[in-house]
């Protein structure tokens, strides 16, 4: 129970890797803020984790990039979670695989409020508060195509390469106030070990497609005390596909 007692607010929580990072929390004894547009889905993820013994609540909201919809869900979370929040996961993502001559304004609009102003704002609504508590934790979800570039997805890989630079300009700004901030990348993650994207994996150590738990897993030690000298560190939980090219003998 490294978070017996502790708050939580994890978006776009209602599948793959953010469900994992909710239920891994509250398994931890956190009280969790599960959020995302899915209604639906999002209940399934608290019924989860409160037949487990766990605690959580539902928002729904849809992080369209306006300070409003993040101030919004602040404030919800804030107040489901008795007046603060400990532990904040950035995780909602919207994905573009497209070419950059094949994507249209719209996307590219769409992926920047997702993937960098939605959680540009979040944070701003909710560190100075976690300041006045003395203390809290931040965890970006980045992705290894923001330091490995690949023929697609350049406005995806962008996107988190931005987010991994607020990490670290993050921690600079509210570190010193007792605020650790920190990213994952993780490497090609699903629920579905046998996903067509596994090939993505191949020259690497680990060989295959990632379970979402291995995030999750990460998520709870940076949001935990065994973390505390852990600071703007961006942490690849990828299966060696950033740093390790395995060359067949």
């Amino acid at each position: 129970m490294r978070l017996a007692g502790k708050t939580a607010l994890v978006t776009g929580a209602t599948s793959n890797i953010g469900r994992a990072i909710a239920v891994a929390l509250a398994a931890e004894g956190a009280h969790v803020v599960v959020a995302g547009r899915n209604k639906e889905r999002g209940d399934e993820v608290v019924g989860e984790i409160r037949a487990a013994g766990g605690q959580a609540d539902f928002v729904a909201v849809d992080l369209n990039g306006t300070k409003a919809a993040a101030n919004e869900l602040a404030e919800a979370a804030t107040r489901l979670l008795g007046g603060r929040i400990d532990v904040l996961v950035n995780n909602a993502g919207a994905i573009d695989g497209g070419k950059t001559t094949e994507t249209d304004e719209e996307t590219f609009d769409t992926v920047y409020a997702v993937n960098v102003k939605s959680p540009y704002f979040l944070t701003a609504a909710i560190a100075p508060a976690m300041v006045a508590a003395g203390g809290g934790t931040i965890i970006n979800l980045g992705s290894w195509v923001a330091r490995l570039g690949i023929p697609v997805g350049a406005v995806y890989a962008a996107s988190k390469g931005a987010l991994e630079t607020l990490t670290r300009a993050w921690s600079a700004e509210f570190g010193p106030s007792g605020v650790r901030v920190n990213a994952i990348a993780p490497g090609v993650v699903h629920t579905d070990p046998n996903h067509p994207a596994t090939a993505m994996m191949t020259g690497t150590p680990h060989g295959r497609i990632g379970a979402p738990q291995a995030i999750a897993d990460a998520a709870v030690f940076l949001a935990s005390d065994q973390a505390a000298f852990v600071h703007g560190t961006v942490l690849d939980v990828d299966g060696g596909r950033l740093g390790v090219a395995v060359i067949a003998g």
